[in-house]
């Protein structure tokens, strides 16, 4: 008679098991993460402080022109980059020419090394208000990536860039890897720390931080990201969705439209 007691503790087992491993049955919001990359690229993710929640165990391999699932429940908070030219089959270390973290394939919840092109989301429990998400270049540049709903929509798009920032990056700025090519661009925060480059101290606010000579050089590039800390108007979007598509170098280095359905 102890057999209906011990067949609802193996459901309560599993299902705490899904909760923990990544099973679908927790999972409310699906991330299409697209590479249209002419190269395979590392996506990596790392939830923000307070979120203990690591998705897609931090780290995963895409080659060109493939896409990936991943899920994230409801509140869930962190970011999403892109890694290039790893080897993690060497002894190398860093592993990847940009945002490596600590030479891992999964990432397992560490930040990567900066400078990388960052996509930041914050998922809302509440279903019926809005989930925000944005681009940002403050800690620099490695490839474009767009931002949708799955269900595209013009208010709820981040568009890519309209050129390739590692071709316009000043040499002061410049990431170069082993051959000499330029794979990444700092901004000018990370580059120099000073405080006015990095709103910090004495030019914390918007009224003291101003756009910088480095700065109005990404938002030519990339209009729809962050250039810097106090970029204005903020362009964070606000849309309420179960689905998202990230493409890391969208067509024509800012088409979010032009893909075929997934």
């Amino acid at each position: 008679m102890k057999l209906p007691k011990l067949v609802a503790a193996l459901f309560l087992f599993l299902e705490w098991h899904l909760m923990l491993s990544g099973g679908t049955a927790a999972h409310q919001v699906t991330f299409y993460v697209r590479n249209k990359c002419p190269f395979p690229i590392w996506p990596a993710t790392a939830p923000n402080a307070g979120c203990q929640v690591i998705i897609a165990d931090g780290g995963f391999y895409l080659p060109s022109g493939q896409t990936k699932l991943i899920y994230a429940p409801w509140a869930w908070n962190g970011r999403i980059w892109a890694r290039t030219g790893c080897k993690f089959n060497s002894n190398w270390n860093p592993a990847c020419e940009t945002g490596d973290c600590d030479g891992r394939l999964a990432c397992n919840g560490l930040i990567g090394t900066p400078p990388a092109t960052l996509v930041q989301i914050a998922v809302q429990e509440d279903q019926s208000k809005p989930s925000f998400y944005d681009v940002s270049l403050v800690d620099g540049y490695n490839i474009p990536v767009s931002v949708t709903t799955r269900e595209i929509s013009q208010k709820c798009t981040i568009r890519g860039c309209l050129k390739n920032l590692n071709n316009l990056c000043p040499q002061e700025l410049e990431v170069l890897n082993k051959n000499g090519q330029v794979v990444a661009c700092q901004s000018a925060c990370l580059a120099f720390r000073n405080d006015k480059f990095c709103c910090t101290n004495a030019y914390g606010t918007p009224e003291k931080c101003k756009p910088s000579v480095y700065s109005k050089i990404f938002k030519d590039a990339c209009p729809c990201y962050y250039s810097y800390a106090f970029d204005s108007p903020p362009p964070l979007v606000n849309c309420a969705s179960r689905e998202y598509v990230i493409t890391f170098c969208p067509s024509e280095w800012g088409d979010a439209y032009n893909y075929t359905s997934i």
